[in-house]
């Protein structure tokens, strides 16, 4: 059991947490209601074991050699005979909570949550297999959103604004890249192909540095939420130094990744807080 909650990867359950959570303000008093903490509970666990042991069935060859591997941070280092079983264990996880919740809120919940589940195995299966195909492997991150929409449909709340979606679907993008920088050393090694291999370090970052501007606008303009939008550009400002001054194209160090996984949590924690006491991503000016 403790095997599969690091494929889980509890240190990268912020991004399913964090979309969850922002179609709620405090004064919706959500935490009060049962079945809001049923769905917080599943897109812990049993969507990220979905998500991440799909990932980690058919990267074996890419893992085996990734150092940032074998954690709860990064995510498990499993042998074959491991790996065998997962996509039954998967299944047996993920498979009550879909006939659970479809019972609850019916068809559109089911065609939701098995879009989750097809958009996973187009990612990771051949012939297939978009996670091998930039850019279409970060785009593909789009169907992060779908966790906004199955926290609207279970929670009854109303339909987030097409901004709001915007702005998730950049920050699911951001979010990839920022793995992908970190994985190019072993991805090459592997004979994987992504954006960040193809690229490099160097240009990865300035994509990514280029999401973060975009995001920042978006926060600064459309909802006028100048704190997440000055927490982004202090972000942008440091990717800045981080390409033309300190690290360049140097790999970073496995401690350095770790220290980074911990300040991504941290952040992503009193930003949650600050969406839930603002309720500015719910309420776009333009």
């Amino acid at each position: 059991m403790i095997h599969d909650l690091k494929i889980s990867r509890p240190g990268l359950w912020f991004p399913t947490i964090w979309i969850y959570l922002v179609p709620f303000s405090f004064k919706d008093e959500f935490w009060t209601e049962p079945l809001f903490w049923t769905g917080f509970l599943f897109v812990t666990f049993p969507l990220n074991y979905l998500v991440y042991g799909l990932n980690d069935y058919n990267d074996y060859k890419a893992d085996e050699i990734n150092e940032r591997k074998g954690n709860f941070l990064f995510g498990a280092k499993s042998s074959r005979l491991q790996l065998a079983s997962l996509p039954k264990k998967i299944t047996i996880v993920i498979l009550p909570f879909i006939i659970g919740f479809t019972i609850l809120c019916g068809y559109k919940m089911f065609l939701l949550l098995l879009f989750m589940v097809v958009i996973n195995i187009l990612y990771n299966f051949k012939p297939f297999r978009i996670k091998e195909r930039p850019p279409f492997e970060i785009l593909i991150q789009v169907g992060y959103v779908v966790t906004a929409i199955f926290s609207v449909l279970l929670n009854d709340q109303s339909m987030l604004p097409w901004q709001t979606l915007v702005y998730l679907s950049l920050f699911a993008f951001q979010a990839h890249i920022a793995g992908e920088i970190m994985d190019i050393e072993p991805d090459i090694i592997a004979g994987k192909k992504t954006t960040a291999t193809l690229l490099g370090r160097r240009k990865t970052k300035f994509l990514m540095l280029s999401l973060l501007l975009i995001e920042t606008y978006i926060l600064w303009a459309w909802f006028q939420d100048y704190v997440l939008a000055g927490f982004l550009a202090i972000f942008s400002l440091w990717l800045i130094i981080d390409v033309l001054v300190i690290y360049k194209d140097r790999p970073y160090s496995l401690s350095q990744m770790k220290l980074f996984g911990l300040a991504m949590n941290v952040s992503a924690l009193l930003s949650m807080l600050w969406i839930l006491f603002s309720g500015k991503l719910l309420d776009p000016i333009l």
